[in-house]
């Protein structure tokens, strides 16, 4: 009988014991989950501060798409470094960036604006974007009262070397270089760029287009469709050009706005160097 009793005694100690060895079991295994979901929840945590950290410096420390090159290349006049990104409408060609050799825009289309000539000309051309914002700001200009004419557009490599070398044999290379491009760097052959005039101006290309009212609807108004002045009073040694308030040059509304508030070039705002000199 004392043995039944002692068996049944030691069997609810095992019993017991055993239940208590689950619960701490139990326990243990839910503690290690609560600490591994923690770890992870730590490491997820971690990451996102990691890829947020990371965003943010990319966004503060994001350059522009020509500042790797900018910072790396320097071109001058004689030695021109070539683009690498002549189809982009916000490539920056200039005295000492040049095209690729042959290199000519292929959606080139006529804009439905006002030309002071009827001939189908090459000059008549720009690209397809260019030319319907052209339209857009020529409706904006008439609903204003101005009366803006379209002077040249498109101009390719070929041509520039005509009128350069032509420009050179009356004018001389010096004074040419002020205001011609040479072949292959003219901001015309993007197909972004046009010379606008007026009839007050009797069609001429002149400083004085800013002083009428069309030149001065201009400079406050082309930004907003994507238009800048490209070669701005005062910047000539940046941009190698004298001032030429009736060029304008197509780059997009939201970079038109940024250098119409910087009051900067496109050379100033990609933080491009160059040597200006031979």
């Amino acid at each position: 009988m004392k043995r039944l009793m002692l068996f049944a005694a030691l069997s609810a100690v095992l019993v017991a014991a055993g239940c208590q060895n689950q619960q701490t079991s139990q326990n243990q295994d839910t503690n290690e989950n609560k600490t591994a979901q923690k770890q992870t929840d730590n490491q997820q945590a971690e990451q996102v501060k990691e890829e947020d950290t990371a965003a943010d410096e990319t966004a503060e420390a994001k350059p522009d798409q020509h500042q790797e090159e900018a910072e790396d290349v320097v071109g001058t006049i004689e030695k021109p470094v070539t683009v690498d990104n002549p189809d982009s409408i916000e490539v920056v060609v200039n005295k000492t960036r040049k095209f690729p050799d042959g290199w000519e825009p292929k959606d080139l289309v006529e804009p439905d604006v006002p030309f002071y000539f009827s001939e189908h000309l090459e000059k008549r051309k720009m690209r397809k974007e260019a030319a319907e914002a052209l339209e857009e700001l020529f409706d904006a200009s008439q609903e204003d009262g101005m009366e803006l004419v379209a002077a040249s557009g498109y101009r390719s490599e070929a041509r520039q070397k005509e009128i350069y070398e032509n420009n050179v044999a009356t004018q001389g290379q010096e004074e040419t270089d002020k205001v011609s491009s040479r072949p292959g760097r003219s901001e015309h052959q993007t197909g972004l760029a046009i010379d606008l005039t007026s009839a007050e101006m009797a069609l001429a290309l002149e400083e004085t287009f800013i002083d009428t009212d069309e030149g001065e609807w201009l400079a406050e108004h082309a930004h907003e469709y994507g238009y800048i002045i490209r070669y701005p009073e005062g910047k000539s040694d940046i941009t190698g050009y004298s001032y030429e308030p009736w060029h304008i040059r197509y780059v997009g509304k939201d970079l038109a706005k940024q250098i119409y508030e910087e009051g900067t070039t496109l050379e100033e705002h990609f933080q491009m160097e160059s040597d200006l000199k031979s």
